[in-house]
C-alpha cells in the first residue's frame, strides 16, 4: 500500500559542492543547470532553497541536514564532490546523514553515463532517504546532469534508456512527499497501476 502524500509545493534543495566556484574562481555550473532541467520537467509546483559550498564533508553534512530538517525539502540534488580525489567526500557526507540508503539510484545513474564515457565507473554517486526526504548526488557536469536525470534519447526520439528521475516522484510518494508531476516529453514518472495520488 503506498504510503500517504500530500498534494504540498515540493521543496527541492540544490546543493553545488566545488571548491573552486565556491571560492569565486569560475562561475557555478551546477545549480543552473540542476535549475533549467527542473523547470522543463516538472508539472507540479515547486521551489528551491539553493548553496554553493566548498568539498568539505562538515560543510556537506551540515548543509544537508539543515535543507532536511530545518527548511523541510523533499528532494535534495547534490552535484559534484563524487570522483575518487582525495577532495570528492560528496558520497561519504550524504551517507553519513542518512536514515536509508537507495543503492539503485547510483548502480543506474552508472550505467547511464557509461553510454557516454568510459570513465562513468569511477562514480561514485549515491541516493539515500532522510526522514520523508530523497537526497541524491548527481554529476558535476551540466550534460551529464541532464542525461542521468532524463534519460538516453535516440535521434528519432526513442527513449534507449530511462533517466533516474523517472522514479523519483514514486519514491517521493512511499515516503511520504507531495505527490509530483512531470512533463512527459520530457521525462514520464512511473508509479504502479496500483499506486493511487494521495490526499492531503
Amino acid at each position: 500500500m503506498t504510503k500517504t502524500t500530500s498534494t504540498a509545493e515540493l521543496l527541492i534543495g540544490l546543493v553545488s559542492i566545488s571548491d573552486r566556484a565556491s571560492q569565486g574562481v569560475y562561475a557555478d555550473e551546477g545549480i543552473p543547470a540542476l535549475e533549467a532541467w527542473l523547470s522543463s520537467a516538472l508539472a507540479s509546483p515547486w521551489r528551491s532553497e539553493q548553496r554553493l559550498i566548498a568539498d568539505d564533508r562538515p560543510s556537506i553534512e551540515r548543509v544537508l541536514v539543515e535543507l532536511v530538517d530545518h527548511l523541510g525539502c523533499h528532494l535534495v540534488l547534490t552535484t559534484g564532490g563524487t570522483g575518487p580525489t582525495r577532495r570528492d567526500v560528496t558520497p561519504e557526507a550524504t551517507l553519513a546523514i542518512a536514515d536509508k540508503v537507495l543503492p539503485g539510484f547510483g548502480e543506474e545513474m552508472r550505467r547511464i553515463s557509461r553510454h557516454f564515457v568510459p570513465t562513468a565507473i569511477l562514480s561514485r554517486q549515491v541516493a539515500v532517504v532522510r526522514g520523508q526526504a530523497l537526497i541524491i548526488n548527481l554529476p558535476g557536469q551540466p550534460k551529464a546532469i541532464r542525461e542521468t536525470l532524463e534519460g538516453v534519447r535516440a535521434n528519432d526520439g526513442r527513449i534507449i534508456v530511462d533517466g533516474i528521475f523517472a522514479a523519483v516522484p514514486y519514491c517521493l510518494d512511499l515516503i511520504g512527499g507531495p505527490f509530483v508531476e512531470t512533463l512527459e516529453q520530457v521525462v514520464k514518472a512511473f508509479r504502479p497501476k496500483s499506486a493511487t495520488r494521495g490526499k492531503s
